[in-house]
């Protein structure tokens, strides 16, 4: 008996648990749409430029120019040949053998 009524207690949580039904419906998604823009900020501080480093020292003296050096002198250009001789006129010789004479052909363009 005293199984029996835990048993039966048993059963009826089960069978009530199997019977009811909790229906959730989940809630639509929101769709949220942008609105117009809003007026512009303020424009923020300029930021710190820093510190300037040294410029060094500006005392030091240049070094004095270097002295020009001199002119190298002329080579000397040389004594000029003398002027050569005329040479002698060649032979005239005779006139040349005259060609010899054959058929000569002349070809006239038709019109």
């Amino acid at each position: 008996m005293k199984y029996s009524i835990l048993l039966a207690a048993l059963i009826a949580t089960l069978g009530l648990t199997a019977c009811e039904r909790t229906v959730v419906t989940p809630a639509p998604a929101v769709v949220t749409v942008p609105g117009p823009a809003g007026p512009a900020g303020a424009t923020g501080a300029t930021g710190y430029d820093g510190a300037k480093g040294d410029t060094g020292s500006s005392t030091g003296v240049p070094g004095a120019t270097g002295a020009t050096g001199a002119t190298g002198a002329t080579g000397y250009t040389g004594a000029t040949g003398a002027t050569g001789y005329t040479g002698a006129t060649g032979d005239t010789g005779t006139k040349g053998d005259t060609g010899k004479t054959g058929d000569t052909l002349v070809i006239v363009p038709a019109k």
